[in-house]
């Protein structure tokens, strides 16, 4: 008898549909065990169940309720041969039926439910679909925490970039900042009252040395002053936010040409209010950092399982690989850069507060490659 043949399926699948709404309310991995332990015994009856957390390929007992495991432990085999398997397993345990159902989404598999019977002589489909139905909402609920705790990591890490920012505004505009205005200001009169032309040229260097010190200073100030008013991250589209950046940057430069497909890029993140600003950052940067003509190609990756990365691909010079360790930190440039250095630290930090990433190598067309991982809703 198939699972949808049983006379109590429409109960059991209303039962499993509850069951997976409340699994989507957990806050913790710990709730999400608990929640499915107990729905085990309620609505199938199996005493004896096991439920394995999988992280980066390590499997570890989360809980459950076999007197012979305890959390942290090693799981047996038969959990070990679902996950590599990714299918569900059965076997004969002790002289006790096993039954492994792999809970994944998408393709990752991040828990083994084993549940194990004295009674059952072989697990069918009755007892498979419904296990592997409330495997799979457990999956999802596992992996919706993993992404709030990501996204709130993401959060702590921009509050202290921004406490460090602060500190460092406050003492270049308190301090660094008046000294630059008297340096300035004492240079503008002595250079009033020297005759000699190149003590009036070193004069004019102090002079607008101290001026482009304080103008980076104000730099500064305007991007802790970004940050400061940067909202929560909450769902955004894609497209709408990539397509009419790519057109306003192309439009600055004459020399840019992008590669672009709007249609490839229909996905939901978690983003902020200045998710443009990142894309307008990385496309200007090959623009004014590469001479001539440049093509950038700009293309969608959806090989992580909950995460989305937009992939930037020039045919222009590159990045010197002794540069690229250090290119995300503010201040930070290339040798042959006029820059000021901050406007890839300003990404970062902006990604990463949205709990993304990014990163730079070599393009497959000659020049450099950066990639912005998204968190997908």
């Amino acid at each position: 008898m198939s699972f949808e043949d049983h006379p109590e399926f429409a109960d059991q699948v209303a039962d499993l549909n509850r069951y997976g709404r409340a699994l989507n309310q957990c806050e913790s991995v710990d709730e999400v065990v608990s929640l499915t332990v107990e729905a085990i015994n309620l609505l199938f009856g199996f005493r004896n169940v096991t439920f394995v957390e999988v992280r980066g390929g390590d499997l570890r007992v989360a809980g459950g309720t076999d007197p012979d495991l305890s959390a942290g432990d090693t799981p047996s085999a038969v959990a070990r041969e679902a996950y590599d398997t990714a299918e569900t397993v059965t076997t004969a345990d002790g002289g006790r039926e096993a039954l492994a159902v792999p809970a994944a989404i998408v393709d990752e598999v991040t828990a083994v439910i084993v549940v194990r019977s004295d009674t059952v002589e072989s697990f069918t489909d009755v007892h498979v679909t419904p296990l592997e139905i409330l495997a799979s909402h457990a999956a999802t609920a596992i992996s919706n925490i993993r992404s709030r705790e990501r996204l709130e990591r993401a959060r702590q890490d921009l509050e202290t970039r921004k406490e460090m920012v602060e500190m460092y505004d406050r003492l270049l505009r308190h301090d660094i900042g008046n000294d630059l205005q008297v340096i300035a200001g004492f240079a503008e009169a002595v250079g009033s009252q020297v005759d000699d032309q190149q003590a009036g040229e070193y004069v004019e260097k102090i002079e607008r040395s101290a001026r482009n010190s304080a103008d980076l200073i104000d730099r500064v100030g305007d991007l802790v002053s970004t940050l400061e008013e940067q909202r929560e991250p909450e769902p955004r589209d894609l497209r709408s936010i990539l397509e009419p950046t790519v057109a306003d940057v192309t439009s600055q430069y004459e020399s840019l040409s992008v590669e672009f497909d709007p249609a490839a890029f229909e996905y939901q993140v978690f983003a902020g209010d200045l998710l443009d600003s990142v894309f307008t950052n990385v496309l200007s940067n090959a623009a004014v950092h590469n001479d001539g003509e440049v093509t950038v190609e700009i293309y969608c990756d959806e090989s992580g399982t909950d995460t989305v990365a937009v992939g930037m691909a020039d045919d222009g010079t590159g990045i010197p690989e002794s540069v690229r360790e250090d290119l995300f930190e503010m201040g930070v440039k290339g040798p042959d850069s006029g820059g000021t250095g901050f406007g890839l630290g300003f990404v970062r930090a902006l990604v990463e507060s949205y709990g993304g990433a990014v990163s730079v190598d070599d393009s497959h067309l000659g020049g450099a490659e950066f990639r912005v991982s998204l968190e997908l809703v």
